[in-house]
């Protein structure tokens, strides 16, 4: 998990100032709905992203 949030951290949110919480709650949902779960390579995978790995299946 800790991994989770440095990527987070690193990846998305480095250079992120937010107004309102819930413009940060929406780029947190961004990173992890749309970027993380569809489109980041991830090692577990061979390296592809999730929805290569879910088309080649």
């Amino acid at each position: 998990m800790e991994s989770f949030w440095g990527k987070l951290k690193s990846e998305w949110l480095c250079d992120m100032k937010f107004k309102t919480v819930e413009e940060a709650k929406a780029a947190v949902f961004e990173y992890i709905e749309i970027f993380y779960n569809r489109d980041r390579l991830h090692s577990s995978n061979g390296y592809i992203s999730p929805s290569q790995k879910r088309e080649a299946a």
